[in-house]
């Protein structure tokens, strides 16, 4: 892996289930990693949904391997990066060669 293509910063984020002083339970994203990543294949496009554009973009991130990175799975975190959120759809181990870790997500909808 060329460290000189890991050029921009993202945030991966966890949600976990908070529950406050009388039981209430919620979910809340809490941070969890911060690295740089080299971003490739973006793609986006516009649909019309019920009268509204939506925009439906995917984008993949490709970061180093850690054992902090490992534990990212699809169904807990999410990744920021410019201000846009993104949910984590599959996550690509790469052959299990511990050198990289590949995130395809897909931009949140809000």
């Amino acid at each position: 892996m060329k460290i000189e293509l890991l050029n921009v910063r993202i945030f991966i984020s966890k949600n976990t289930v908070v529950t406050d002083a009388i039981g209430n339970r919620r979910n809340e994203w809490k941070p969890f990693y911060t690295c740089y990543a080299t971003v490739s294949g973006e793609a986006g496009k516009e649909q019309t949904d019920a009268g509204m554009v939506v925009d439906d973009s995917s984008i993949d991130f490709t970061i180093r391997w850690c054992k902090k990175a490992a534990e990212i799975d699809s169904t807990h975190f999410r990744v920021e990066f410019n201000g846009e959120l993104y949910n984590i759809a599959a996550v690509d181990h790469m052959n299990y060669r511990r050198k990289s870790i590949k995130l395809s997500c897909e931009k949140v909808r809000r």
